[in-house]
Order: C-alpha cells, then sequence, then structure tokens
C-alpha cells in the first residue's frame, strides 16, 4: 500500500524542510514563541476535533472509539505541557495571529457524504483516519526538526526546557502515526474496493494538507495563485463529476484570500517595527521573490504519485 509524506514547504528561498524552516524560528525568540503557541492551539483543537468525531461515529465501531478517547486524552496531556511553558515563559496563549492551519483544512474539505447508511459510515472512517494520519506526520516532521534545531542552538535554560518539552510530546505524536497507519492498512485489507477507498483517501487528504500547509506559511507575493494551484491538486484526486462544484465552491476564497491580506499585513507592521533597515534590505525582496516562484514554476502542479517508502516513527 503507498506511504504518503508530506512535501516541502516551497518558499521563497526554494523548498526548504522543517528543519530549515525550524532553524530560522529557533533564531528569533519572538517567532520562536508564536510557534510554540501554535503548537499549542493545534493540540488543544485536536481535541475539540476528535471529540466531533466520536459524536459522529456514535459508538461504531466501538474499538476506534475507544481509540479515539485514547487520543483526546495525549493531545490534551500535550496541550497542557505546552501551555505551561508558554506561561512560564511568560508568552502569549491566546489565538495565534496569521492563517490558522487548521481552519483552512477544513476549508479545503469535501464533506459530501455517501447515500447509503452503511457506506458512509465506512467513508467517514476511511477520510477521518486518513486525514488524521497525515496532519500528524506533519506534526512529527515538525517536532523533529524543533528538537534538532534547539540542540543546534545556544543551549540556555529557556531553550533546553522547551526542547525537553517538545521530547515529551513526540513518541506519542510518532504513536499515534504508526496506529492510523496500522488502522487504515486494516481497512485496505478487507476488500480491493476498500484499499482503492483508502488508497485514494491518502492522496486526497495529502493535497488537502499540503495546502493548509503552504496557506499558512505563504504570505509573498503571488500566494494566491499557488493556493489556486493547490485547489487544482486536490480537485485533481476528486471524482470528474464533483470537480467543477469544489473548484467553485472555493475559488473565490483562494482568490480573495481575507485571511492571508490580514497576515501580510500584520506581518509587516511586525517586520517595520523591530528593523526597518532589514525590513527594506531583506523582508521587501523576500516578499516580492514570490512573484518569482510562479514564474519559474517551482510550484508543483499536481500532487506527485505516492513513494514506496517505510512509514514515519514504523
Amino acid at each position: 500500500m503507498p506511504v504518503v509524506y508530506p512535501r516541502k514547504l516551497q518558499s521563497s528561498f526554494g523548498a526548504m524542510s522543517a528543519r530549515d524552516v525550524l532553524k530560522r524560528v529557533v533564531s528569533d525568540r519572538d517567532i520562536h514563541l508564536i510557534t510554540l503557541n501554535r503548537y499549542r492551539y493545534s493540540e488543544q483543537r485536536s481535541c475539540k476535533d476528535l471529540t466531533d468525531l466520536i459524536e459522529q461515529l456514535d459508538g461504531k465501531p466501538p474499538e476506534l472509539v475507544r481509540d479515539l478517547s485514547r487520543h483526546v486524552s495525549d493531545e490534551a496531556r500535550h496541550a497542557m505541557w505546552l501551555t505551561d511553558l508558554l506561561t512560564d515563559l511568560g508568552a502569549d496563549v491566546g489565538t495565534p495571529p496569521g492563517s490558522s492551519y487548521i481552519e483552512e483544512f477544513e476549508r479545503l474539505l469535501d464533506r459530501e457524504k455517501a447515500s447509503d447508511p452503511n457506506e458512509g459510515l465506512d467513508d467517514v472512517v476511511i477520510s477521518s483516519m486518513a486525514a488524521i494520519n497525515v496532519t500528524e506526520k506533519r506534526g512529527c516532521e515538525y517536532f523533529s526538526g524543533h528538537i534538532h534545531a534547539l540542540k543546534q542552538a545556544p543551549q540556555t535554560e529557556e531553550n533546553v526546557k522547551i526542547r525537553e518539552t517538545i521530547e515529551r510530546i513526540l513518541p506519542e505524536e510518532a504513536g499515534h502515526v504508526r496506529w492510523g497507519t496500522r488502522m487504515l492498512a486494516r481497512i485496505a485489507d478487507k476488500s480491493p474496493e476498500h484499499r482503492q477507498k483508502v488508497d485514494l483517501a491518502k492522496r486526497k487528504y495529502a493535497a488537502i494538507e499540503q495546502a493548509a500547509f503552504e496557506c499558512g506559511m505563504d504570505i509573498t507575493l503571488g500566494a494566491e495563485l499557488r493556493r489556486v494551484g493547490n485547489l487544482l491538486d486536490i480537485a485533481n484526486t476528486l471524482p470528474l463529476w464533483q470537480r467543477p462544484q469544489y473548484l467553485m465552491d472555493r475559488l473565490p476564497n483562494a482568490l480573495l484570500a481575507p485571511d492571508l491580506q490580514r497576515t501580510r499585513v500584520d506581518v509587516i507592521q511586525r517586520a517595520w517595527q523591530r528593523d526597518p533597515k532589514a525590513f527594506v534590505e531583506t523582508f521587501i525582496p523576500m516578499f516580492l521573490n514570490g512573484v518569482t516562484r510562479n514564474q519559474s514554476g517551482t510550484q508543483p502542479k499536481s500532487a506527485p504519485a505516492p513513494k514506496e517508502t517505510a512509514n514515519v516513527g514504523a
């Protein structure tokens, strides 16, 4: 069965791995604390989303409900650890600024349900497990990159405290990835039809996750067009008759992108207030460099075929 990994961030500096991104994050305390708060917010929000799924399943299958309940407990504990860390550091624990990865992920979802009740439940389980699995993989990738960056950074008391907190979280997140992979494999083994559904769901949610991830990271000029490109990637994983409606429903938000405009204004104001010289010499060229990404074709036009590789944390 194919294994789908999150792709690298396509930035103004070229393709950036999690280690590349976190190396920059760790070097700037303000951005570092905002990033930690984004982790906290994601873990906290996961509790709500997993609870919604448990209620939707309504007790069936009971084994999955039990596992999801344990998952909620893990995510709540992670949110607690991160909240304790941030409050100890005197950092903000409110809603993080900028585009929300979670909200963008939900906006990109196709929530159509099958007409047959039994097929509908099966589809809900497959879709939910595929979505959880790909987002947990992204989390593991970034927690691992964060730990690596902190080990390379000055070993201050604060950095050591942050690293130790993330090191407590990562093994449990890796366990979630292994659990999700096993669940999807069991469903796929039921029949050729189930295998086809699982493979399609994995490709679909990998495309959705990549689009949501880049929405939160890419604010450079031309980001709107790259969002449209990501929408086409997602649409290509849907049945032909669903693609036009999916695109029509989401194209206006991708092109107008009010969340992107708000984030740009906030980031520009912060950059100018912190260092006007660096704003002119570094920030503006980086912002304008987003145009060259569209022209050079560094942004993939369609989701790549999944690679046959070992699973994260396996």
